[in-house]
């Protein structure tokens, strides 16, 4: 059905009757932030309902917004037009300025699936700059829109969240710091390969336990790191939340110990979730929460990918963690997570690009 869905936003996207400039800028503003255009009176009565989809609090273990709303006025269109993520909302039909503009942006075809319930979003990319995404959010009176907003809120957060996701992998990956004989090596002797930051160093390669850790500014007050674990022989039946935790905590007991060995990092039971999602074109389970010493010395926020693949019969287990007492973390987070979503198996790296990688090695 989500299939569907998309397929059906990409096709309306193109159907929207607004010219673009050529000569667009990169889109500016903060990650968060959703720029909405909507009459003050209609944001009103919108509020909650968009509150509860974009508001989403994530602990770190500070509760954090995933994003946040500012309503502008359409006066003030040409200010914000720029911004990186906006969204025109009103009903269809209510005379105010917002909902005259979106009559006068769709057309008519797609005005008639709005009035026929058959779409409520219609996304636009690139409109007024680069990696822009404009969302108008519409239905044929406001009750309906309430409802829609509150249908589609799985939807509505992911579109954002992806072009927010691949703003931040632009920005964080560059060629000249990757650390490509790394990459090398796990495609080499391991048969799937990660991106590798330049300041990510390799803390442990353990191939009998097959494990791999990549840190990041270890003993500093904004730490991140990042493992790959993978079980051969597994099967499907393994995916489950509470093989998760087993797995996770197991190996953490056994490579993220205090130097006494007296201590060592487990799942706190606090704000724990597990859902399930697809990664990277695939079936997996998405774990979130916060990971604490068991002396109660340190702790911090981690994200957790767990997947079967089909072909290799094997059980992968992704998952990055954050230690920043000092900061709010939710940026930190998301980047351990796009960095991993550059992971790939090995029958998926590109045969010039293991050319390429290959070749590091005999340097």
């Amino acid at each position: 059905m989500k299939k569907k869905f998309y397929l059906l936003v990409l096709i309306l996207s193109a159907m929207i009757i607004i010219s673009c400039d050529n000569a667009r800028k990169p889109a500016s503003g903060q990650e968060d932030e959703l720029i909405v255009f909507a009459d003050s009176a209609e944001f009103y009565n919108l509020e909650n309902s968009l509150i509860t989809v974009f508001g989403k609090v994530i602990y770190t273990p500070q509760p954090e917004n995933l994003f946040y709303l500012t309503r502008k006025d359409l006066s003030e269109f040409e200010k914000y037009k720029d911004r990186k993520n906006i969204i025109f909302i009103a009903p269809l039909g209510s005379q105010s300025k917002v909902s005259k503009f979106i009559e006068d942006i769709i057309s008519p075809e797609v005005k008639n699936l709005v009035n026929e319930d058959s779409i409520s979003v219609i996304n636009k990319y690139d409109l007024w700059a680069n990696n822009q995404l404009v969302m108008v959010i519409t239905s044929s009176n406001l009750e309906k829109l309430n409802k829609n907003i509150l249908k589609e809120h799985e939807n509505l957060l992911h579109y954002f969240q992806k072009i927010s996701d691949e703003r931040l992998f632009q920005s964080l990956y560059n060629e000249r710091f990757e650390q490509k004989k790394i990459e090398a090596g796990f495609l080499k002797d391991y048969e799937w390969m990660i991106y590798v930051q330049t300041d990510f160093y390799l803390a442990k390669n353990d191939p009998e336990g097959k494990f791999v850790w990549l840190r990041r500014s270890p003993g500093s007050d904004m730490e991140r790191w990042i493992f790959v674990h993978w079980i051969d022989n597994a099967s499907p039946m393994q995916l489950n939340r509470d093989s998760v935790y087993a797995i996770r905590n197991n190996l953490t007991r056994k490579y993220f110990k205090s130097s006494d060995d007296s201590s060592y990092v487990g799942i706190s039971n606090d704000f724990k979730t597990t859902t399930e999602v697809n990664f990277l074109n695939r079936y997996a389970l998405f774990t979130q929460g916060l990971w604490r010493m068991e002396d109660g010395s340190m702790g911090g926020p981690f994200i957790n990918y767990t997947f079967f693949d089909e072909k290799t019969k094997r059980l992968y287990m992704l998952d990055g963690s954050v230690y920043a007492p000092k900061y709010y973390k939710k940026k930190l987070i998301q980047q351990v997570n796009v960095i991993m979503q550059s992971f790939l198996t090995g029958r998926e790296v590109k045969p010039e690009k293991r050319e390429e990688l290959m070749d590091e090695l005999e340097d």
